[in-house]
């Protein structure tokens, strides 16, 4: 089951990972700009393929950030209503925004209030997605709840997470040497020793962040189980990884595991 949102405890944690978000979102902002590697080689392609945009669509951007992928949909031709919990991404967002202003609607809202996000309008929205963002979510019921009443009947919710299986505080990256046909070549490898139990831990996005992140770590069974009795069916999946020709910049970075996907993203329709 998806983490309990009902106790003072839980909703206080919920508060603080927000109130963290709020503090490092100028830095990310700075760093991330229009996308690093991962979103630009890994998460948008992937996220544009399964969301298959039409020109003229709405589509709902859920924990937007600073905005880059709102950008991209309405480059696209996508009209988008974009939210996300930290005023300062969303002031950062509007900021950035230069081109197609007129297709985007920035807010601050709370993906984990689902009486809030009803506001929006019920079956409006052709499309909905969340890239990176389910994993900082204390709870995610209310999302889907309330997603499954903005969505229109066929609508669909793309989301993109790390990957629940590789790459988690339960799995540790690993790099060896050996010799394969006479020749010393380096092997990277990922140990999972922890899975199948949600688990709250702390964590960097980016190296060098100011304050550490809360991560709510989920197996692929809560997460969609969370679509499922929502009235989603999952009807599309993909686990990008980086190409060859992707040098990493550290030995343990991600490019450099060519055969694990760091990340996995989704596509559930509803019904």
């Amino acid at each position: 089951m998806d983490t309990d949102q009902t106790s003072p405890g839980s909703q206080a944690l919920s508060l603080e990972a927000q109130k963290i978000w709020e503090h490092n979102a100028l830095w990310w902002d700075e760093r991330y700009g229009e996308g690093n590697d991962f979103q630009k080689i890994l998460i948008g392609p992937a996220t544009e393929r399964l969301l298959e945009i039409r020109p003229g669509e709405l589509v709902l951007d859920v924990a937007c950030g600073n905005g880059a992928f709102s950008r991209r949909m309405a480059q696209l031709g996508a009209r988008v209503v974009a939210f996300d919990c930290s005023p300062n991404f969303v002031e950062r967002a509007k900021a950035r925004t230069t081109q197609h202003a007129d297709r985007i609607e920035y807010s601050v809202m709370d993906a984990t209030d689902s009486e809030r996000l009803l506001t929006l309008g019920r079956r409006r929205f052709d499309a909905a997605v969340c890239t990176m963002a389910l994993m900082d979510m204390a709870t995610i019921d209310p999302l889907m709840s309330a997603l499954s009443q903005l969505l229109k009947t066929g609508g669909r919710f793309v989301w993109a997470v790390m990957h629940p299986c590789f790459n988690h505080s339960g799995a540790t990256m690993m790099m060896e040497e050996e010799y394969k046909n006479g020749e010393l070549v380096a092997v990277h490898s990922v140990k999972v020793s922890a899975y199948i139990h949600p688990t709250t831990t702390q964590g960097l996005g980016i190296v060098g962040q100011p304050l550490p992140q809360y991560y709510f770590n989920r197996p692929l069974s809560v997460l969609l189980d969370a679509c499922f009795r929502a009235g989603f069916v999952l009807d599309g999946l993909e686990e990008p990884v980086f190409d060859q020709a992707t040098e990493g910049k550290r030995p343990l970075s991600w490019a450099n595991y060519k055969e694990i996907p760091p990340v996995l993203v989704a596509r559930a329709r509803l019904l």
